[in-house]
């Protein structure tokens, strides 16, 4: 290695932030207090807060954050905290509608008296069916029935017996035939023959029959009269009922309406249900009830008392504080709730005690949690909870409804008010996408509470993270962790979020490091778990996931995947990328060449031209133009043709961290100069020649750390990164210890002639004021080799026209 370039190394002792012991003032996590507080999200905390304050419409909350960062957790836990200084909102019942039952009427009950309300009318109704046959079964009332039907026999009686007196004076006797009263003549009190009828003269014949018509048109008159007196008599019968009907429940009912004297709707609905008792008291005379006709076999006596009953549709009895509803399953029935229907002979029939709350009735008056994606699975659920929340109620209605295209009965429920604060859980992405697409969205959820997958790494996080494995290991019984064991698991989460001075808030795969390294401890029977324990867990999940990895690595030991690690090549470069397989993510190193030739095609990048290259890495390709002409063709024309390519590349490439390394190939092909293959390189570069920062350096650099180890360390070998992912190296132990004992290297370079300069061992070369390189620089051999190319076009395209 050159020592001109040493300045340049990165010391061993930044490649991974350790957490030194007297950053931890616990021997254990047993000794730390128990988290209290959310960690890590100053901000989403103070959002949410203001959220959960306001009440304003239109501010409802979207919860955005990535998988992992406990936002789920977090929600529940504050909501609950919050509901609990909330009031309790009132219960739900539905009541029959007595003027229109299609519509069952909504009444609103303070909380637990609508459980009372509903054990009030199933005793009155009891103390009903047992008192009003028992108060028909008086005397009084079959005294009175009788007079009343004695009468109407009398009457009728004495309209007979004048018609039968008026049919004698007339010389006719009044019978009873067959087919009812009959009229027939007499002489000297005998009835007349039909043949002395035939003898009579024909004047005396037309007398009698105009007479017996006559009589039969009183006859008429007595029964439409007998028929008026019936019909009265019914009446006066049934106000009878009704009178002794309300003697005996009038107390009941009376007493009910005094109790909810502060609820007129309650009030009338009783008044509603006496007066529709006093009309239906067939089924309360008898404690059986009526006896079903022959058609009606399948009808059931018990429904008409349904319409008595009251549907407790949302009971806040048991609630503390308002309602926090998390509806894990928010498709449009369990949001909204349904009307049920039971088959009775064939036919689907319903009624108000059928229908059935929804989430957003449970969590009125308060609070309700949903994940965003699992609301936006079901468009007609989405729908509806901006209407929800639009007009400010919610409407009971089955989806079919709406799109049949004949209309068929059914319930038409009064609509409920809502006041609930809907609190959607999802990722950033779902958010912007709806914030950008529904433009209701805005309109309905002002507040984003934003989750971030990282925190400082400060002393007071570091004793939060701390409490936060303590109450881990205390709450599912497991090991406590050491001094050591907690240092290992704190730069573990420096790893996660690849930042030395941050902390990862993806508590998720936190907690599967807590869990596992304490099974580790667990299998070695030790005291409690230690760094070893946590540095097994993480090794073992690398190992379970990284099988992709090892068939890489072990086709570039064997030769197919060509990449060198020794000796030196002109325009070839080791390039790193980064592969993404989920729940594992690894290092890859890549062959890029380089070859340029006389021409005026510039730059080619063959990934582009073949169509396998991302936008950004195109990009990338396309500055290194910019970055030749201002270094190298300032005083001629930039003529030449290039190609770069990624060598074994069969899927796509985006990103432009290859930049810098596509650049190294090109100056190493214009100068003649080999390139180290002991190195690789990342890093993207602008015009200027700056190296600027990528991501995925810690496996980058790892991954070519590990074909070096299978290929044999040299001592020479090593990795140029930008100087500003310093920060982001948070190392395996291996690779710390290799760059210590000299058998690995890691350069930060700012400039593409850092860079250069160690890959070939040559100085760039700085421009001096007359324009020129110093000779046997990296730069002017390429300066040179440009200067050729320029000439020889020039030349040769001189030759051309003189041969024209």
């Amino acid at each position: 290695m050159s020592s001109t370039n040493n300045h340049l190394k990165v010391p061993a002792e930044k490649l991974r932030r350790r957490c030194r012991p007297e950053e931890l003032s616990y021997h254990t996590t047993a000794e730390v207090p128990p988290l209290q507080d959310f960690i890590g999200q100053e901000r989403a905390v103070r959002a949410m807060q203001f959220g959960l304050a306001m009440r304003a419409p239109g501010y409802n909350i979207y919860v955005a954050g990535p998988p992992g960062t406990g936002k789920s957790t977090y929600v529940q836990a504050v909501v609950n905290q919050a509901a609990l200084n909330k009031t309790v909102p009132d219960d739900w019942c539905f009541l029959y509608n007595f003027t229109n039952p299609d519509q069952p009427a909504a009444v609103s009950l303070p909380p637990g008296q609508g459980q009372i309300f509903k054990q009030d009318m199933e005793e009155l109704i009891g103390d009903l069916r047992a008192i009003i046959p028992k108060a028909f079964e008086g005397t009084d009332y079959e005294q009175n029935k009788q007079a009343i039907i004695s009468e109407l026999e009398q009457q009728i009686q004495r309209e007979m017996e004048e018609l039968r007196r008026e049919a004698a004076e007339s010389g006719f006797s009044m019978k009873q035939g067959s087919s009812g009263m009959m009229f027939l003549p007499l002489r000297n009190g005998k009835r007349i023959s039909p043949e002395e009828f035939e003898a009579l003269p024909q004047e005396e014949q037309r007398e009698i029959e105009q007479r017996v018509r006559y009589l039969q048109q009183k006859l008429e008159e007595v029964i439409n009269s007998g028929r008026i007196l019936e019909k009265k008599a019914k009446e006066q019968i049934q106000e009878l009922e009704k009178q002794i009907a309300g003697y005996a429940a009038g107390p009941l009912v009376e007493r009910l309406q005094e109790k909810y004297r502060e609820f007129p709707r309650i009030v009338r609905y009783l008044g509603e249900v006496a007066e529709d008792i006093t009309r239906h008291l067939e089924y309360f005379k008898t404690p059986e009830g009526p006896k079903a006709g022959p058609f009606e076999i399948f009808l059931d006596s018990r429904d008409i008392f349904n319409r008595y009953k009251v549907n407790l549709f949302v009971n806040n009895a048991d609630t503390k504080g308002a309602p926090v509803i998390i509806e894990s399953n928010p498709y449009y029935y369990n949001l909204f709730g349904k009307i049920e229907y039971r088959s009775v002979m064939g036919s689907l029939t319903t009624d108000f005690t059928m229908l059935k709350a929804g989430a957003v009735h449970r969590a009125n008056g308060g609070y309700l949690i949903l994940q965003a994606k699992d609301v936006l699975a079901d468009p007609l659920a989405w729908d509806a909870l901006k209407k929800a929340l639009k007009n400010r109620q919610t409407i009971i209605e089955n989806i079919g409804e709406q799109y049949r295209i004949v209309p068929t009965a059914s319930l038409r429920p009064e609509p409920i008010p809502v006041d609930v604060k809907v609190i959607l859980i999802g990722s950033p992405y779902l958010y912007y996408l709806l914030y950008a697409l529904d433009e209701d969205f805005q309109k309905f959820f002002k507040v984003r509470v934003d989750f971030d997958t990282e925190m400082p790494r400060t002393p007071e996080n570091l004793k939060n993270y701390a409490a936060f494995a303590g109450s881990v290991c205390s709450r599912e019984k497991l090991k406590h962790f050491d001094r050591a064991g907690l240092a290992e698991l704190i730069e573990y989460g420096s790893r996660l979020c690849g930042d030395q001075n941050k902390l990862s808030t993806r508590f998720n795969e936190v907690v599967q490091i807590i869990y596992e390294a304490a099974a580790w401890a667990e299998a070695e029977g030790a005291p409690h778990v230690s760094a070893p324990h946590v540095r097994r867990a993480v090794e073992e999940r690398v190992y379970r996931s990284s099988r992709l990895e090892e068939k890489i690595q072990e086709m570039i030991r064997q030769g197919k995947i060509l990449v060198d690690t020794k000796g030196t090549v002109v325009g070839q470069v080791n390039g790193l990328s980064v592969v993404d397989i989920g729940d594992y993510s690894f290092g890859k190193p890549s062959r890029i060449t380089a070859k340029t030739f006389m021409g005026q095609e510039g730059v080619v990048n063959i990934e582009r031209e073949t169509r396998m290259s991302g936008q950004l890495h195109s990009k990338g390709v396309l500055t290194l133009a910019g970055f030749l002409g201002d270094r190298f063709a300032q005083d001629k024309p930039l003529r030449l043709s290039a190609r770069i390519t990624f060598e074994q590349l069969y899927e796509g490439v985006d990103g432009d961290s290859a930049s810098s390394t596509e650049l190294y190939a090109l100056l190493s092909a214009l100068s003649g100069l080999p390139v180290k293959q002991g190195f690789a390189v990342t890093g993207s570069v602008n015009q200027n020649g700056e190296i600027q920062p990528i991501g995925g350096v810690t496996e980058k650099i790892e991954g070519f750390f590990a074909v070096c180890k299978i290929k044999g360390l040299t001592g020479e070998q090593g990795i140029i990164i930008p100087h500003q992912n310093v920060d982001n190296l948070m190392l395996k132990h291996e690779i710390i210890e290799a760059v210590q004992e000299g058998k690995f290297h890691i350069y930060a370079v700012r400039t593409v002639e850092e860079g250069i300069s160690i890959l070939t061992g040559v100085p760039a070369g700085e421009r001096g004021t007359d324009g020129k390189y110093p000779e046997n620089t990296v730069f002017y051999l390429v300066d040179k080799k440009l200067r050729e190319y320029a000439e020889g076009l020039a030349g040769f395209g001189s030759k051309e026209k003189d041969r024209g």
